[in-house]
């Protein structure tokens, strides 16, 4: 059942992208602002529970609709949940018009437009970046976009949905992801309005969503060398991967630097000088050729390339189960 959840999914996604995101997004927000209110006292227990119940709700929910389904209904509007829940949780639309936009722009020729571009996607203004640089940072945003809303969401999905818990896996990775990323605001509109986080609370967060990311990482970067070229994929992952800032997505970088042959790593977007000199290991770049336009052919194959397989394998294990 998890291989018709996921190709539907996937088909319905591309088909017509989500249309409610943004809203849905909005709602997750007021979840999580509201929990964050009433359970962030500053102590790191208490941080652990709110983080507990911003995620353990939605879950449990998610679940039992799963299993009443299951029980009640059948397997067919089990599935059929799980599919909603993958489209509300998957998305190769929530990177690929940037890539494709930022794509367009460099060929032909137009490098201020991709600069401008690529600001709009990070949220880095100011830039001024060679075209070298911007292919290289367009690399990088769409590998980690990849992994995040494509592998990762598939590996927690596939592991939990194996243990009868249906779609849960796909929202306690979105979730923790979200959660990481909303626990860490601190714009000055953010703060007056909701309050602050308190430092145990974003700590707790940042930790519960490397925890959670680092199976999909290594799955996303196993991904990539097998469709890529393994060999260098599997050095650039060993030799590079402390090259940057945060280990997971060091994992997922280095192993695509190596699978298409492209220089990574360096100075982040927004990053000032004197960051760099505080923190060298940062500006290290990985081994192989100097991004060029042709790196972003090989990156949008790469991708496809890992998810075909990965859909390959998972009709392979459903049809052994199915005959046996």
């Amino acid at each position: 059942m998890s291989f018709f959840a996921l190709l539907f999914a996937f088909l319905l996604e591309q088909a017509r992208p989500l249309s409610f995101g943004e809203g849905l997004e909005r709602a997750c927000q007021t979840w999580c602002d509201k929990v964050r209110q009433s359970l962030d006292t500053g102590d790191s227990r208490h941080a652990w529970t709110a983080w507990a119940v911003a995620i353990g709700v939605p879950c449990v929910l998610v679940v039992a609709l799963h299993l009443l389904l299951a029980w009640y209904l059948g397997w067919i509007f089990a599935m059929l949940w799980s599919v909603a829940v993958l489209y509300a949780t998957l998305g190769f639309r929530h990177f690929s018009h940037h890539f494709t936009s930022i794509r367009q722009a460099l060929s032909v020729g137009d490098d201020l437009l991709a600069n401008s571009l690529l600001s709009q996607w990070s949220g880095a203004k100011g830039e001024n970046l060679s075209r070298a640089e911007i292919i290289r940072h367009v690399i990088e945003y769409s590998a980690i976009a990849a992994h995040r809303h494509v592998f990762g969401v598939v590996v927690w999905f596939v592991v939990l949905a194996g243990l009868g818990l249906g779609p849960v896996g796909a929202v306690i990775y979105r979730m923790s992801e979200f959660l990481s990323r909303s626990w860490e605001m601190k714009d000055d509109f953010a703060a007056s309005t909701l309050g602050h986080n308190s430092p145990a609370l974003e700590k707790c967060a940042a930790k519960a969503w490397r925890k959670t990311d680092w199976l999909p990482a290594r799955f996303t970067a196993l991904s990539f060398a097998v469709v890529g070229n393994f060999e260098d994929a599997v050095q650039a992952w060993r030799n590079d991967a402390l090259h940057f800032p945060d280990s997971n997505d060091g994992v997922v970088l280095a192993a695509t630097s190596g699978a298409i042959n492209v220089r990574l790593g360096g100075k982040s977007l927004g990053q000032a000088d004197e960051e760099r000199l505080l923190n060298p290991q940062a500006v290290e770049t990985t081994a192989g050729r100097e991004p060029e336009l042709s790196h972003l052919r090989s990156m949008v194959g790469l991708v496809w390339r890992a998810v075909v397989m990965w859909m390959l394998l998972l009709a392979l294990l459903t049809l052994a189960r199915l005959l046996g």
